[in-house]
């Protein structure tokens, strides 16, 4: 990863916790605070999650986002320290992440788009499992799949939800992106697949009526959807900040050898 910085002006945002607005109050009263439209770098304190609302929340600035983990997994984020901020934020390495573009249509006709950085899923809505035509590229590559959802995930989001479907762990340089199926009935030994990451994946919903399904990029969620077009926004560039020891890449390479 390149070394950026070092950053004079900071803008620190917390998730609405006790513990990220306690460090927030300290941090800014040690080290200070600029406004968001004067900031160099936003300093984030929450987890995972509160990390991809700021991502959301202020990609129209394009500034750098440093993560500081008052949460509980922190896979985006730095270790909380006070001390020593400053000297942090001149040493750190930038990852450049590419998120996901979602392009719903509903079976009133709506068309909604969302961003996301983690992963993109289709899930079932009701106790009935769905049934899932598969496109990549143009090509059908399965007719039926019949489960309780499927995803597409990212290498920053193959930790995530991917994970925890058993799909795999991908490393930040593959250039890959993981679809993984949740649940899959038939075929039932289907594992998912590995996919270029300029690959533009289509799911036709079969029998949305019977069987209504949703889809969510990260956390916006459109409801009975019958096709959803899935594809990399190359045009857009997500900037993280990590410590040079704790970089995105090592986590990831790590977390394949968790038991």
């Amino acid at each position: 990863m390149p070394k950026t910085g070092p950053f004079n002006r900071f803008a620190f945002v917390a998730a609405d916790t006790d513990i990220a607005r306690q460090a927030q109050k300290r941090l800014t009263e040690r080290y200070g605070d600029a406004p968001l439209d004067q900031a160099q770098v936003i300093v984030a304190l929450g987890g995972d999650g509160f990390m991809l609302e700021t991502l959301h929340r202020h990609l129209p600035l394009k500034l750098p986002i440093y993560g500081m983990n008052c949460g509980s997994v922190g896979f985006l984020m730095n270790a909380f320290h006070e001390d020593g901020f400053l000297e942090r934020l001149a040493s750190v390495e930038e990852v450049v992440l590419h998120p996901l573009l979602m392009t719903a249509r509903t079976v009133s006709g709506e068309i909604h788009e969302a961003l996301a950085i983690n992963e993109v899923s289709l899930l079932r809505q009701t106790r009935q499992a769905a049934k899932i035509r598969i496109q990549v590229d143009g090509v059908e590559r399965m007719g039926e799949l019949i489960c309780d959802g499927i995803l597409i995930a990212t290498p920053a989001g193959s930790t995530a939800y991917n994970l925890s479907a058993h799909g795999p762990i991908i490393p930040m340089e593959t250039q890959l992106l993981a679809l993984t199926p949740i649940s899959a009935f038939r075929p039932r030994r289907w594992r998912g697949a590995l996919l270029r990451h300029k690959a533009l994946v289509r799911f036709q919903v079969l029998d949305g009526a019977k069987r209504p399904v949703s889809a969510v990029a990260d956390f916006t969620e459109v409801r009975d959807v019958v096709q959803v077009d899935v594809r990399e926004s190359a045009d857009i560039e997500l900037r993280l900040l990590f410590d040079p020891e704790h970089g995105l890449e090592e986590r990831i390479l790590t977390e394949q050898f968790v038991s």
